[in-house]
């Protein structure tokens, strides 16, 4: 398997690899670090044959011979071994362009679609120094680093150029020494706050001394924190709007690309005040806060203790809001009304079929689907036409440049 091959790559893959095929058996084969238009030397790591299709491998990059126009010098020390980056050597409006053409394909070769109405992708204002949350893993020796997928432990690392600096201030500055860490999510607020959010293998919270301004709280299985140094939650603002988090609630990395959001959001729903919108994962109620100074009353649904909590608080002042504490699958069944608009979040995973059925017999006129994996998006989309709506329009936002990550938008009519 040693043996090295040369190869020209033709398209990018959902997961951040170039794809060619090897001449001769017509193998597939997946680079990562590389570019479309590219011809490689590459090192076959893993390979599985399918003998009616060629099959494909897994292969690492050894030398660029024709590089693209488009490749730059990655800013990072660390990139190409830790996993947190894939896409820092291609120029960034050529990493624009190839997430619009991951989207098309996922819609099309998964979902069915011909053509599907995909938008140019929303740049995010800040290519880099943009996240407010970082995780750390627990290395072999002992300290923390971030999970490095080539040599399959967290490593030791001094910066991180995609998160924001009072982060990588935090980076050089603590020292989680917990030998039972699953892992440690840092968090900067708005006011440049600073939170870690631990989770760890036991249920004993652990002894913790910090000799700077810092949080702690430790996040249960379910999502829940307690505190364990300071608040267990910090305030983000979008908008102009500020929003209470806790530490084991989801919030988008990137606030910039989390307004450029709620501006899709609105405009797709296209509300005229009198409507009726059930929202799906609404986490702590930052697209429910938008929505509900736009339509007549937002029916809320999340699992999330915290995040509900979250949300009483962030919507005080917002009359028109009625929240359900529980999972979508459990608590839709239980809903009797006539939405007029539906918007879902879920998780990267997507919406199971016991979420999408009794939300396709609600038949709202408009449905709005934010989704963080493209794939799951495609998977569910087949769902949706069978259950007779169609793709109106996809609006992709660069929420996380420099990955191969794409948050999608889209808008499915009945």
């Amino acid at each position: 398997m040693s043996d090295l091959i040369t190869l020209t790559l033709t398209s990018m893959a959902h997961g951040g690899a170039a794809l060619g095929r090897e001449t001769g058996s017509g193998r597939v084969i997946f680079v990562p670090y590389a570019l479309p238009g590219e011809e490689v030397e590459v090192e076959i790591i893993a390979a599985k044959e399918r003998p009616a299709r060629g099959g494909y491998a897994q292969a690492r990059l050894q030398r660029v011979l024709r590089p693209s126009p488009d490749r730059v010098a990655p800013p990072c020390p660390h990139f190409g071994v830790c996993s947190g980056c894939h896409f820092q050597h291609i120029a960034y409006s050529r990493q624009l362009a190839l997430k619009e053409e991951v989207v098309r394909d996922q819609l099309a070769r998964i979902g069915g679609l011909v053509a599907p109405p995909v938008q140019p992708v929303i740049p995010n204002p800040e290519p880099y120094d943009y996240r407010i949350d970082l995780t750390l893993s627990l290395r072999p020796d002992g300290g923390v680093g971030l999970w490095s997928a080539s040599q399959r432990q967290a490593i030791p690392v001094e910066t991180c150029l995609i998160t924001r600096p009072e982060l990588r201030q935090l980076l050089q500055d603590v020292d989680i020494a917990l030998p039972n860490l699953r892992k440690a999510t840092l968090r900067v607020g708005d006011d440049e706050s600073l939170l870690a959010a631990l989770e760890i293998e036991d249920v004993e919270p652990p002894e913790i001394d910090v000799d700077f301004p810092l949080s702690v709280a430790l996040v249960l299985p379910d999502g829940t924190a307690a505190n364990l140094i300071g608040d267990n939650y910090l305030v983000q603002t979008v908008r102009g709007r500020d929003f209470r988090v806790s530490a084991g609630v989801f919030f988008y990395p990137s606030p910039p690309a989390t307004a450029q959001l709620v501006q899709t959001v609105l405009s797709l729903a296209d509300l005229r005040g009198q409507e009726t919108v059930l929202e799906l994962y609404s986490g702590a109620g930052t697209l429910t806060a938008f929505l509900a100074a736009a339509a007549a009353e937002v029916i809320a649904v999340e699992a999330n203790e915290d995040a509900v909590a979250d949300m009483a608080v962030n919507l005080d002042d917002v009359e028109n809001v009625t929240a359900y504490a529980g999972a979508a699958e459990e608590i839709l069944p239980l809903l009797s009304l006539q939405p007029d608009v539906a918007v879902v979040d879920p998780p990267e995973g997507g919406m199971p079929a016991a979420v999408l059925q009794p939300l396709i017999q609600l038949a709202p006129a408009r449905l709005i689907y934010v989704s963080g994996d493209v794939a799951t998006l495609a998977r569910d989309a087949r769902y949706l036409i069978r259950g007779g709506y169609r793709l109106a329009q996809v609006q992709p936002i660069d929420m996380e440049p420099q990955t191969f990550r794409i948050l999608t938008v889209s808008l499915w009519q009945r």
